[in-house]
């Protein structure tokens, strides 16, 4: 195979509201964290472990106006793009950061509907329903 790919897909809910910084020129950037979750049952024990991974998320221009007009913490997303890592120096020490740089991101449920139907987490769901993206080549 010719190339490389860089490329992530994530569900999950969002860990704080969108923040955004607004540059000259009109563009824009959000960021927010969002968190998925994997249970297992510890064979020893018996007992049903969850965990939780944050992913920081980074959109820019007009999908993060979108994300800060209609996100808000705990929504549940589904997001496609690739990762970023950055470093920074910050009082003498080196810091480095990964980013999921968003392309194309579909919101499958607001924390509203989770609480209107009484069900506080809902069944995972992988099939997008209000997509962002025209160009969507997924096969579900």
């Amino acid at each position: 195979m010719a190339g490389t790919i860089n490329k992530v897909i994530l569900i999950g809910h969002l860990g704080d509201e969108v923040k955004m910084h607004y540059f000259d020129g009109g563009n824009s950037i959000g960021r927010f964290p969002i968190a998925t979750n994997e249970s297992y049952t510890n064979r020893q024990t018996g007992e049903k472990v969850t965990t939780t991974e944050w992913h920081n998320i980074v959109v820019r221009n007009k999908l993060a106006e979108i994300c800060e007009k209609y996100l808000s913490k705990g929504d549940k997303i589904y997001c496609e793009g690739r990762l970023k890592t950055r470093q920074w120096e910050q009082e003498g020490q080196k810091r480095y950061t990964t980013e999921i740089h968003v392309v194309d991101m579909t919101f499958l449920s607001t924390k509203k509907e989770q609480q209107d139907t009484g069900n506080p987490t809902p069944p995972a769901d992988t099939t997008p329903k209000n997509s962002i993206s025209e160009d969507d080549d997924l096969p579900f």
